[in-house]
């Protein structure tokens, strides 16, 4: 991979390692009403043009509770994640939200997508329920902190800002942004003007599509005209998949980026052997390469699930996202509730789960800023 490779010792520094695993997850008290078990509420796309990203997500999480579960659960306590479907759409994912909260589970767990969190978020808050892990890396929903809110993965700031400054190693400067038309996309979009303008430069085209659908042919008309040397895509898997396929169909040569929400494994399915070459960062490691305590260990869980789960950048995430909750839920103690949710996930902070550290604190609710690249190489795989 030799446009990435030069990087990798430098971006291998910012890897951090976790190590927790469920065994010994005991104490944890009979909070609200449930008794024998503990209910988190998961709202995300089940259906519709960006459901990979919720059923990956949620496969992987399950695949880590499940393991919990069966070695006796926390405290003796089965977890179950009582999911709900918005096909990425924030008014039903409001909607969701209302009945998770009505329903009293103990914690909202993997949102998936920035405008769903947007909408989901002061909701929590004013519920004053954990809002841990969502599936997004928007600034806004990190800035200023909440305390309510738990963020596993990097930001869009962190991602773009990577590959910014790869296509800057590589000599190309002519950046031109196809982004989605909403909170996520914007997001995306501010964090390559944001590392362009250190580079005293600035995107020479933008473009959107709007959420949940494939009309890109205006985009690509005008991106392309633009000529630049790389397009960084801000938008979910069929989208983008679709953009690629007729960018290059009218005649674009240039290097196509896109930010880990695309959903790694699902752009390779999509797009087949025209996804060759197409880089896409990552904020979790790499569930491929098993260089890593934590890839090894949930592709053996993967393996023991015989074809329950497919194991993918997507469900890596929700498996470590499960795992960093668990860790919190076993840390609460005899303090119980919300605010002992909440003290015992600030004080995870630098505890190694297999490869990918994680450093809550009462100040910062943003574990990681771990980024690295990959690139689809045109047969389904995905290279790192």
């Amino acid at each position: 991979l030799p446009l990435i490779k030069d990087n990798w010792n430098m971006i291998n520094r910012r890897q951090f390692s976790i190590a927790a695993g469920a065994a010994g997850l005991a104490g944890f008290p009979a909070v609200h009403a449930q008794s024998d078990k503990i209910i988190l509420g998961q709202s995300a796309a089940f259906t519709g043009p960006a459901a990979q990203l919720g059923i990956q997500f949620h496969a992987g999480a399950k695949l880590y509770f499940d393991q919990l579960n069966a070695q006796g659960g926390v405290g003796g306590r089965s977890v179950e994640i009582r999911k709900l479907d918005d096909g990425y759409e924030p008014e039903r994912c409001a909607e969701n939200t209302k009945k998770l909260l009505e329903d009293d589970v103990y914690a909202l767990f993997g949102y998936i997508g920035t405008p769903t969190s947007v909408a989901a978020l002061p909701l929590a808050t004013k519920a004053k329920v954990p809002f841990v892990a969502p599936f997004t890396g928007a600034m806004a929903l990190r800035a200023p902190l909440n305390r309510y809110a738990f963020h596993v993965r990097a930001s869009y700031n962190d991602e773009t800002a990577l590959i910014v400054k790869q296509l800057h190693h590589v000599g190309l400067t002519k950046v031109a942004v196809f982004y989605q038309n909403d909170a996520y996309g914007k997001a995306g979009l501010d964090g390559v003007t944001l590392a362009l303008a250190a580079l005293n430069l600035k995107p020479v085209a933008v473009a959107t599509v709007e959420r949940n659908s494939v009309d890109v042919a205006k985009a690509v008309e005008t991106i392309n005209a633009a000529a630049p040397e790389a397009v960084v895509q801000i938008s979910a898997y069929k989208s983008c998949a679709a953009y690629v396929r007729a960018a290059r169909k009218a005649g674009y040569g240039g290097g196509l980026y896109n930010v880990s929400f695309v959903g790694t494994q699902a752009l390779a399915d999509e797009l087949g052997r025209e996804g060759a070459g197409v880089v896409v960062s990552q904020v979790v490691p790499s569930p491929y390469t098993g260089s890593k305590l934590i890839s090894r260990e949930f592709t053996e869980a993967v393996r023991k699930a015989n074809g329950a789960v497919q194991a993918n950048f997507s469900s890596m995430e929700g498996y470590i996202a499960a795992r960093v909750l668990a860790e919190g839920m076993r840390r609460s103690g005899a303090k119980g509730g919300s605010e002992g949710l909440i003290s015992a996930m600030e004080s995870i902070n630098g505890q190694p789960f297999g490869g990918f550290n994680v450093n809550f604190s009462r100040n910062e609710h943003v574990a990681s800023n771990f980024v690295e690249l990959s690139m689809l190489t045109g047969d389904g795989r995905v290279r790192t």
